[in-house]
């Protein structure tokens, strides 16, 4: 298993996965404007590999750039599948390649990835393999699909049990980047464990926090991750918000790694930027953000902000 972080690491371990691809690369977009990325998707299909495109039905304001995208990858032979129109977003960000799965909490896009804090996870585990394919394949098909691995959180069919039971699990402290905690019983959780005296500090932006909890705005670097560190030896890495709409409502992929090496890197990340954020005098409470403008439908409100 290996850690992606961003903006460090760059496209880098995206392009050497695609370019040593010897059999399928599998992939969702919900954003690209990586040209590099393309070039090499083609030269994949030039050299015999199976590539196929998953991409969502809609994002907002780029509805013809993903058009314009799938002509351009059906034009150089990748097989296109767009995905339903049953879930307001289509938001996971998922690659498959030969017998490696890469979940990222970033898009294949410039900003996300050269400009944005974000996380993503390389595995080989042949389960969690498995259970990406299935979803793939549920999802180009339009079909259903039946999650069985626990370490696969995936929105809507089961984000919400799993991150509620990771977050329960927590005995003396929680690390999260999250831009906007607002889900109702993840926050009654998140209290929850404050009163059983574990520490809770959020880069991001949390409603109703603790008053024991320490929340703090990322700083320099635009906040695009979602990561809990649990205790220092597991974590949550992934596309979804702590919020209804993305733990109910939308297609979000995560997974819930068990190596404490990684989650040991990520904590350290966690505690760089935190001292970054204390530096720039952002140190208090921040309880009060975005009162008012969090009122979350089943509806995609949240277009206002690119995701």
């Amino acid at each position: 298993m290996k850690l992606i972080i961003q903006p460090d690491d760059g496209l880098t371990p995206i392009m050497q996965a695609v370019k040593r691809a010897k059999k399928t690369i599998d992939l969702t977009i919900f954003r690209f404007d990586r040209p590099e990325l393309e070039k090499a998707l083609q030269a994949a299909v030039a050299r015999g590999v199976v590539v196929r495109a998953l991409i969502a039905h809609t994002n907002r304001g780029g509805e013809k750039g993903l058009r314009k995208l799938e002509l351009r990858l059906l034009e150089m032979g990748v097989t296109v599948s767009r995905t339903a129109d049953d879930l307001p977003r289509y938001h996971g960000k998922m690659a498959l390649v030969d017998d490696a799965l890469l979940v990222l909490g970033f898009n294949f896009t410039q900003l996300d990835i050269e400009k944005s804090r974000s996380f993503g996870i390389l595995t080989r585990n042949p389960a969690l393999y498995k259970e990406a394919v299935t979803l793939y394949e549920a999802d180009c098909t339009r079909q259903p699909f039946i999650p069985t691995h626990k370490s696969f959180v995936v929105s809507p069919d089961r984000s919400r049990a799993l991150l509620t039971a990771f977050i329960k699990g927590a005995k003396k402290q929680l690390l999260i980047y999250d831009e906007k905690i607002t889900d109702r019983l993840i926050l009654r959780e998140l209290n929850a464990r404050a009163e059983a005296g574990v520490e809770i500090r959020v880069l991001g932006k949390m409603e109703k926090a603790p008053k024991s909890a320490e929340v703090r705005k990322l700083s320099d670097l635009r906040p695009h991750v979602r990561a809990i560190i649990r205790d220092g030896v597991q974590a949550f890495v992934g596309s979804q918000s702590l919020r209804k709409l993305e733990l109910d409502n939308r297609r979000e992929i995560g997974l819930i790694v068990n190596d404490s090496r990684i989650a040991r890197k990520i904590q350290a990340v966690f505690e760089e930027d935190w001292a970054h954020a204390a530096g720039k005098g952002d140190g208090k409470n921040d309880k009060d953000n975005d009162k008012g403008k969090d009122k979350e439908k089943d509806k995609d409100k949240d277009a206002t902000k690119v995701a």
